[in-house]
């Protein structure tokens, strides 16, 4: 498919059509976010509602080597959420099938 055609020619015309809809972002810290997209602005702040933050936790074993451990997975839900666009590594918009 063209991108010209779906009305994609810059990056921040895909993040313009996923508004309203529910994105997948990607943050520092092993943190990923998915909720509906309300705003951004070219320094990538987001508004997001209806959130599910998922935050990796490593917690290294005594005495193994470094890099190795037991990794613990940590959800938590909020109504609203702006998010800080310094920290955005990601943002993926709906599949569109």
């Amino acid at each position: 498919m063209d991108p010209s055609s779906s009305g994609i020619q810059e990056p921040f015309d895909l993040i313009r059509l996923s508004l309203s809809e529910r994105v997948f972002v990607k943050l520092r810290g092993d943190r990923e976010l998915t909720g509906v997209l309300h705003a951004y602005d070219g320094h990538m702040n987001l508004i997001l509602s209806d959130v599910e933050e998922t935050i990796m936790i490593v917690e290294p074993i005594e005495g193994g080597l470094e890099g190795q451990g037991s990794v613990k997975v940590a959800k938590r839900k909020m109504e609203m959420l702006f998010v800080r666009g310094d920290g955005v590594i990601l943002v993926s918009p709906p599949s569109r099938t």
